[in-house]
C-alpha cells in the first residue's frame, strides 16, 4: 500500500530567556529526584518481561493510578488476541495542540531472568528496564506532575501511550499498534521517552527493521558424487554463496546493515520460526539437501528496504549453483523513521530549551547506531523526535543501569520542551 504524507512544517518561537512560568517549571522540576526515583524503584520491582502478561498490567496499573491522580481519563487496550498484555492510553482531555508521549511497559527480563530487582548506590542505580524504558516513563510522567502542579496542563492535550510489548510486538502489526496509530492521526507531535543516548542527542531518524528467511533445496546424494553432474553442489554450498554474495553487494551502504543469525542445514531441517530454535540431522557423507538461513534487515527507509530486498532476491533466484535451488520470504517487522524539516524543527526546539535551561545545544543522533521503536509506526503521521527518556548504559544486558543524577535534569527539559510546544500551538 502505498502512503502518501503531507509534512506540514511549523515555525517554532524562540526563547531568548526563561518567563516567569517557565522558571517556575524548571525550578520545581530540580525538586523532582527522591519522588521520581521512588516510583521508578516501585515499577523496577515488577517483573514486566513481555511475556509475563500479568506483570505488564501490574506495571501499567502503577502508572494508571498516577495519571489518573493527575486527571486524565485512562484506558486499557487488551491485546490478548495477538498473546500479548495490552497497552495504557491515557488522555488529558484538553483542547488544542495535541502531543503524543509514548512509551512502554514491557522490558526484555522474563520471569525466569536472575535480573529483577532495583538496587541504588548513590546516584547509580541498575534493575530490569531501569533505562529500557521504565526511567524514561518516569520522566515522561514527571513533566506532567510539573505542568499539573504549575496549572500549564491544560494548555493543550496530552495522549499517553505506554505500550506492552514494544520489545517482542505482537502480530500483526495493524493490531498490536492500531491503537497508536489512531492516537497519531488526533495529534500534532510525537514525543518518544527512549533511553537518551546521551545528554546532548535526540533522535530524528531511526532505521526499520524486518525478517528475511531463506530456503534452499539440493540434491541428496553420497557425498563420494558432490560436484557431478547429477548431484551438483548441495544446499550448504548454495546457502554459502548465497550469503557470500549478499555480503558482497550490500555491505557498506549506509544505514543498511543485515544479519543472518541462524542457519541450519542437512538432510532433515526442522526450524521453528516463532521460537528461533531447531534441529538438524546429517552425515559427513552425505550431501545436505535443505539449509535455512533466518536474518534481519534494518534499513534507514522504506525505498531502501525495498531495494535491498530486491538486490537480495536477484541473488537468490540467479546463479544457483547445480542441482540447487532457493527461494527467500521477507517478514514485515518495524517501520522506519525517516528524518524529516518537522523532526529536524522539533529537534530544534528541544535544542533551545536545553541552551535556554544552561544544558547546551542537543544535536540529532546518528540513526545507524539505534534500533526501531514504537515512535515509527506514527512517524508517517506527526513529526517526531525520541531519545529523550532517562540517562544509563547497559540496556537489554544484566547490568542495565541509569545516572540518577540526570532525572531532575532530564525532567526540566521535557516540562519546559511540552510546555513551549503547546503554547506555540497556533503557529503550525
Amino acid at each position: 500500500m502505498l502512503v502518501v504524507v503531507t509534512v506540514v512544517v511549523w515555525s517554532l518561537p524562540v526563547w531568548a530567556e526563561l518567563s516567569d512560568m517557565e522558571s517556575r517549571i524548571a525550578e520545581l522540576a530540580r525538586q523532582q529526584k527522591e519522588p521520581a526515583i521512588a516510583l521508578l524503584e516501585e515499577v523496577v520491582n515488577i517483573n514486566s518481561g513481555t511475556m509475563n502478561h500479568a506483570g505488564v498490567r501490574a506495571v501499567g496499573q502503577v502508572f494508571e493510578r498516577e495519571l489518573a491522580a493527575l486527571g486524565f481519563e485512562t484506558i486499557w487496550h487488551d491485546m490478548q488476541s495477538v498473546d500479548r498484555a495490552g497497552h495504557l492510553f491515557a488522555d488529558s482531555g484538553g483542547e488544542g495542540f495535541c502531543q503524543l508521549l509514548i512509551g512502554h511497559l514491557d522490558t526484555v527480563f522474563e520471569a525466569s531472568s536472575p535480573f529483577q530487582t532495583f538496587e541504588r548506590s548513590g546516584d547509580y542505580a541498575t534493575g530490569p528496564g531501569v533505562n529500557d524504558m521504565k526511567g524514561g516513563d518516569v520522566v515522561m510522567l514527571f513533566a506532567l506532575k510539573v505542568l499539573k502542579s504549575v496549572g500549564a496542563l491544560d494548555d493543550g492535550r496530552y495522549v499517553v501511550a505506554l505500550i506492552g510489548d514494544e520489545e517482542k510486538s505482537g502480530s500483526p502489526k495493524s493490531v498490536s499498534r492500531g491503537h497508536l496509530i489512531s492516537a497519531a492521526e488526533q495529534c500534532d507531535v510525537a514525543l518518544g521517552f527512549e533511553i537518551a543516548t546521551s545528554l546532548d542527542a535526540a533522535t530524528i531518524a531511526r532505521r526499520g527493521s524486518s525478517g528475511w528467511f531463506l530456503t534452499v533445496q539440493g540434491t541428496r546424494a553420497h557425498s563420494s558424487n558432490i560436484f557431478s553432474e547429477a548431484v551438483g553442489s548441495g544446499a550448504i554450498f548454495e546457502a554459502a554463496r548465497i550469503l557470500s554474495a549478499f555480503h558482497e553487494a550490500l555491505t557498506g551502504e549506509p544505514n543498511l546493515t543485515f544479519n543472518p543469525g541462524v542457519i541450519l542445514g542437512g538432510t532433515e531441517v526442522n526450524y521453528d520460526r516463532a521460537q528461533n530454535r531447531g534441529e538438524i540431522f546429517g552425515k559427513t557423507n552425505v550431501v545436505a539437501s535443505r539449509a535455512v538461513v533466518h536474518g534481519g534487515l534494518r534499513t534507514l527507509t522504506r525505498a531502501q528496504e525495498l531495494s535491498a530486498r530486491a538486490r537480495m532476491k536477484q541473488i537468490v533466484t540467479s546463479g544457483n549453483l547445480p542441482q540447487t535451488s532457493a527461494e527467500i520470504t521477507f517478514s514485515e517487522g518495524y517501520p522506519s523513521m525517516a528524518p524529516t524539516a518537522g523532526n529536524q524543527a522539533l529537534l530544534e526546539q528541544l535544542s533551545q530549551v536545553s541552551v535556554d535551561l544552561g544544558y547546551g545545544p542537543v544535536e540529532a543522533f546518528d540513526p545507524g547506531k539505534r534500533g526501531a521503536a514504537d515512535v515509527s509506526f506514527v512517524a508517517d503521521y506527526v513529526d517526531a523526535i525520541d531519545g529523550i527518556g532517562a540517562e544509563g548504559m547497559g540496556a537489554h544486558s544484566l547490568d542495565e543501569s541509569i545516572d540518577l543524577g540526570t532525572l531532575p535534569m532530564l525532567i526540566e527539559r521535557a516540562a519546559l520542551l511540552m510546555y513551549r510546544l503547546a503554547r506555540s500551538r497556533g503557529l503550525h
